[in-house]
């Protein structure tokens, strides 16, 4: 049995970025004192991905430990919009929007935490009560210079971009739910720090000690990108494991040794075993455990044997195909528009709508998809191309 000082060393390092303030959490966790870890999620996108699934893992290790976990589902601040990880203006969404991402948040959430052990909430339940009083004297915590100097606000305004006070507000509120659920600590990516760091300086004006905070890596999309459903590069944590399994053959050859340390859920041992195989089969095995993650071991095994079959058959029709030259970043139909081999654009939209276009043997499910890497792409019934740089 591991002991508690190994666990707390593990849960302060794995797939951990920053822990501010790591000597005051170390000390409260091995005490045995039974914290209080947040953790929110905005219901950007119906799904929650791989991605943000890294920071609900290390919530479900806190519980593991007897700790209790409080998830909150932003739909407020959903509405706001956090500039966090973004280059531009993220707009903000309708309450019809937020409600039909949102439906199946906490479900989708107790794939990895357990139910009955977790305190769940919606912030609009405290946040819409909220008065200009109150926002002022948050507001009056914070000097406008430390905003800009975000980095990426930064880039927007010496571009000469739109930064809009409402995204001045996001930090406040995430800030305030640490309040209203009276966190110990919080989790986020590290894209997060700033609004992380927002609820430290809030709570003490609410005569709560500042939470502690824990940044967990951020997961590149399976195209390098960073993961973002607006990019189309996401492993969700709802697809079919088919799709889960296929996503992952496609992702990008070094990405994989990432996949396997922050996705998968596969031991140090598992992962120092992939070095010694050649890279297919180590993609087969983060794959498999990836999808044997979230569905289990049998339906993992049964989408290993679907992907073999479908490989062998994509490779034996795909022989003798049309090589197609590329170039990273161009669109997949407008480099079949300068091969010659493109279809019309009603009909190349039709084809997508269809699911009839795919991209080595996943479905391309976006028009504008651009492919990561060279391969195998299939429109249509019969027709194969070979994308090579």
């Amino acid at each position: 049995m591991t002991d508690v000082k190994t666990q707390v060393s593990r849960l302060l390092t794995e797939g951990v970025e920053e822990v501010i303030v790591r000597e005051n959490l170390e000390r409260r966790l091995l005490s045995g004192e039974r914290l209080r870890i947040k953790l929110g999620i905005d219901p950007t996108s119906p799904h929650i991905h791989i991605g943000r699934a890294v920071a609900l893992w290390k919530l479900k290790a806190f519980q593991e430990m007897g700790h209790q976990v409080v998830f909150i589902v932003g739909d407020f601040t959903g509405l706001i919009g956090d500039t966090s990880d973004k280059d531009s203006e993220r707009p903000m969404l309708t309450e019809d929007q937020a409600s039909a991402n949102m439906k199946t948040y906490f479900e989708q959430a107790y794939k990895i935490l357990d139910r009955d052990k977790t305190e769940a909430h919606y912030n609009s339940a405290w946040l819409k009560n909220l008065g200009f009083a109150e926002i002022g004297k948050m507001a009056n915590l914070f000097g406008l210079h430390e905003f800009a100097a975000r980095e990426n606000i930064k880039r927007r305004l010496d571009a000469g971009k739109r930064v809009s006070l409402r995204e001045l507000l996001y930090p406040l509120m995430q800030g305030y739910d640490s309040v209203a659920v009276k966190a110990d600590i919080e989790l986020g990516g590290t894209d997060q720090r700033f609004n992380l760091l927002a609820g430290r300086t809030i709570q003490p004006l609410y005569g709560q000690a500042a939470q502690d905070i824990m940044t967990t890596e951020l997961l590149e999309g399976t195209d390098g990108r960073k993961m973002s459903s607006s990019a189309g590069n996401v492993i969700n944590i709802t697809d079919e494991p088919n799709d889960m399994f296929g996503k992952v053959m496609a992702t990008r050859d070094d990405l994989i040794p990432r996949y396997a340390r922050l996705a998968a859920g596969m031991t140090e041992e598992e992962i120092a075993a992939l070095a010694g195989k050649p890279a297919i089969e180590a993609k087969e095995d983060v794959a498999f455990a990836l999808t044997a993650h979230y569905h289990g071991p049998e339906r993992a095994a049964s989408a290993r044997s679907f992907f073999e079959r479908t490989f062998r058959r994509r490779e034996a029709a795909a022989e003798g195909a049309a090589a197609v030259s590329f170039q990273k970043g161009e669109e997949l139909f407008a480099i079949l528009v300068r091969a010659k081999e493109a279809p019309s654009k009603s009909e190349w939209r039709r084809l997508i709508s269809q699911s009839a276009v795919e991209f080595e043997g996943n479905v391309v499910s976006d028009a504008k998809f651009v492919p990561p890497h060279g391969g195998v792409v299939k429109v249509g019934k019969k027709k194969f191309f070979k994308l090579e740089e």
